[in-house]
């Protein structure tokens, strides 16, 4: 018999790392107390359940009006549900990367590894509405690549939380609009769902950027990233203004991201 983890840090490395898929969307809960001189250690690649085809570039995304389709509803869930395995797997990652930073920090990346895995979990239960199974479409492990290189909790926050999370809050919006368009209630409804919940992870990441850097400053943000990441990536077509300001960006903060052309950022 597995002996359960003893630390939270032990806890995420094995979350990280099962291939085995309950293990990733069912986890035991995790112990109460952080390690006591924890050492840092940086997962490279997460483990994959065999059910799962990992590709190298990333099929076509279904259009807005292929979404009449059953079959095309449960492609796109699947790879947001993709989406969010690779947040929980990440946010574990990060504990185990920076444990030298305060314990209320770390915490806040457990809560929110917990609330991604429970947002797979609500994928899988409309991925199987719509009579598919997670496996039945290939996934790529994009974000992994990318956030995993992070070599601060600073550029972590920035990528994750103001970065992707934070363009989630714009693409949830608008998918919420499009399912329901194509009458699948209960898909717009998990839409909706997550961009409320995803508004505290972004926050999070706005306290946390704040603390580090002294404020919430677009250049500072965009000098933060690496390349060849930009805030294109990082935004929907339309911003989600209302839920970004719940979550502390401020109209300053946006403007300039609406602003942004890749070339500039607008001056006062």
């Amino acid at each position: 018999m597995r002996a359960e983890p003893e630390t939270i840090e032990a806890w995420a490395w094995e979350l990280i790392h099962t291939l085995d898929l309950e293990g990733k969307l069912q986890p035991a809960d995790p112990p109460a107390e952080f390690a006591q001189a924890p050492v840092a250690r940086r997962a490279t690649t997460p483990g994959r359940p065999a059910c799962l085809r990992v590709i190298a570039r990333a099929e076509r995304t279904p259009r807005p009006g292929a979404l009449v389709h059953t079959e095309q509803r449960a492609r796109l869930l699947h790879v947001f549900f993709h989406h969010e395995l690779q947040a929980a797997e990440l946010f574990a990652w990060a504990i185990c990367a920076f444990p030298e930073t305060p314990e209320s920090f770390r915490r806040g990346l457990l809560t929110i590894c917990l609330d991604e895995v429970r947002h797979a979990r609500l994928y899988r239960d409309q991925i199987e509405r719509l009579g598919a199974s997670i496996g039945d479409f290939p996934v790529r492990d994009w974000i992994w690549q990318r956030l995993s290189e992070s070599e601060t909790p600073t550029q972590f926050v920035s990528l994750m939380g103001l970065g992707f999370e934070g363009g989630n809050l714009d693409h949830a919006s608008i998918w919420a609009k499009r399912f329901r368009a194509v009458g699948d209630e209960q898909g717009a409804r998990v839409q909706e769902i997550i961009e409320r919940e995803e508004i505290s992870h972004v926050a999070f990441a706005v306290r946390w950027f704040r603390e580090w850097t002294g404020s919430l400053d677009f250049e500072s943000w965009c000098s933060i990233l690496p390349a060849p990441l930009t805030p294109t990536v990082m935004r929907g077509k339309t911003l989600n203004r209302e839920a970004r300001q719940a979550a502390g960006q401020d109209q300053r903060f946006l403007d300039a991201l609406d602003a942004w052309d890749g070339t500039m950022v607008p001056e006062d």
